[in-house]
Formats: C-alpha cells, sequence, structure tokens
C-alpha cells in the first residue's frame, strides 16, 4: 500500500487503497484481526484525510456492530457514506444507534432506512 500511495496521481493511489481498505475492512471486520490490521493501515496511510475518516469510519462500524463503545457524536458528524452503511449493513443491530440515524441522520434515507430496520429487525435490508 505504501508503494501504491507513491504514485504520482495521487488521485488514483487513494482510490486504490481505499478500495484496497475498504475490501479488507469488510472481509475483517467482525474478526480479532481486524484491529491489528487496522493500526498498521493507520501507519502507511499517514496523514491522508480521506483514507484516514474512512478507516475511523470502519472502526466505528465494527464498534456498533460488535457493541463496542461509541458516541453518538460519533454516528451523527460522520459521513454520508458511513450513516448509509450503518442504517443498511446486517451487523449493525443496535437499537440505539439505529434510533439515532433514524431521528439524526444526514439524510432522508437514512433515516428511512434506520427506521424501517427499527420497526423489522429480522428482515434484511434492500
Amino acid at each position: 500500500m505504501a508503494t501504491v500511495l507513491r504514485d504520482p496521481v495521487l488521485s488514483m493511489a487513494e482510490a486504490a487503497v481505499n478500495r484496497h481498505l475498504e475490501c479488507r475492512a469488510s472481509e475483517l471486520l467482525t474478526d480479532p484481526a481486524f484491529t491489528a490490521w487496522a493500526h498498521s493501515m493507520a501507519t502507511v496511510i499517514g496523514d491522508r484525510p480521506f483514507l484516514t475518516r474512512r478507516l475511523r469510519e470502519w472502526t466505528l462500524l465494527r464498534a456498533i456492530g460488535l457493541d463496542e463503545p461509541w458516541t453518538a457524536e460519533q454516528v451523527t458528524t460522520a459521513s454520508d457514506w458511513f450513516q448509509r452503511t450503518a442504517s443498511a449493513t446486517q451487523i449493525v443491530t443496535s437499537a440505539e444507534a439505529l434510533s439515532l440515524l433514524a431521528e439524526q441522520g444526514r439524510s432522508r434515507r437514512v433515516r428511512n432506512a434506520a427506521s424501517c430496520r427499527l420497526q423489522h429487525p429480522d428482515q434484511q435490508p434492500t
């Protein structure tokens, strides 16, 4: 990843690393290996704002899904991507998180998806 990030075309480099980050994060999300992987990724991506935010949001998604500590502010200030993902993904079953998104989600899409998940917790999100 460090080699890819040295590519002179910054947007392409970050897009490639983001794709890798998303694939690995989704694979490891509930795995104990996620924490070590996230730490190593954080070292590689350094201070690149988009990539550090996306890694932080994957870590937040994991925390909510595994019932680890998180704050309402983290959820309400998270990106649109995070809010859409959290309101639709099966790993998030926390009524507290879904209620927060249903009430304070940034978009109607997020609020509706979270509301539906609260009303019908056994249904697969669409």
